[in-house]
């Protein structure tokens, strides 16, 4: 393995909030908010200590040009491998997809999804909605910004909230995919689900 990937079932350093581009700084504030300890991951190395990984919204094309100058496909594929929790929000669920179009593109593949970029529009045709989200207690406020959509769902895939009869946030495993931005939000409910544990846990030992 390449000394600057992370290792498989390291941790303890809190949740990474990759910070190569985008909303990572809206994200750090949801997780504290939601009382979960973050630093911002800025190489492959830096999720070795990670206990969680947030992929935040940006431009997915920008990201990939970071991902292919550095070992990250590799890194973020031993890190899903170890069961640790992944959330990819707008740009970041696009990077957890197996399939992207509009246009093609890579994925990582980490999720049974095939999402359509850009699928809305254009920036100005962003909004403010609400997802129905049964699995976390009711329903959820959410931005859009020029936002994905999930155009198919592999069969080991839940559906965690719909906007309309649309999916919009969706979990296999220990991955989590919303194409919204739930960090531009003051509920804390999705960071709480994901991660609540490790806050839980950072608290008894503090």
């Amino acid at each position: 393995m390449n000394p600057d990937v992370a290792k498989p079932a390291a941790g303890g350093g809190g949740v990474a909030v990759l910070a190569l581009q985008g909303d990572f700084e809206a994200h750090r504030r949801a997780l504290e908010e939601a009382g979960v300890e973050s630093f911002e991951a800025k190489r492959p190395r830096d999720l070795d200590r990670a206990d969680g990984l947030v992929i935040p919204g940006g431009e997915s094309t920008t990201l990939w040009k970071f991902f292919e100058a550095e070992p990250w496909e590799e890194a973020f594929r031993a890190f899903a491998a170890s069961g640790r929790p992944v959330l990819g929000t707008c740009a970041g669920a696009i990077v957890l997809a197996r399939e992207v179009s509009n246009p093609a593109q890579r994925g990582l593949g980490l999720i049974d999804v095939s999402i359509e970029r850009n699928a809305y529009g254009r920036q100005l045709d962003s909004f403010v909605s609400e997802v129905a989200a049964p699995a976390l207690g009711g329903p959820l406020p959410a931005v859009f910004i020029r936002a994905p959509r999930i155009r198919k769902t592999g069969e080991g895939v839940e559906v965690l909230g719909r906007h309309g009869e649309e999916p919009v946030l969706v979990r296999q495993g220990n991955v989590v995919a919303a194409t919204f931005h739930p960090e531009l939000t003051p509920d804390r409910r999705l960071h709480r689900l994901l991660f609540g544990e490790l806050a839980r846990r950072q608290k008894r030992s503090a």
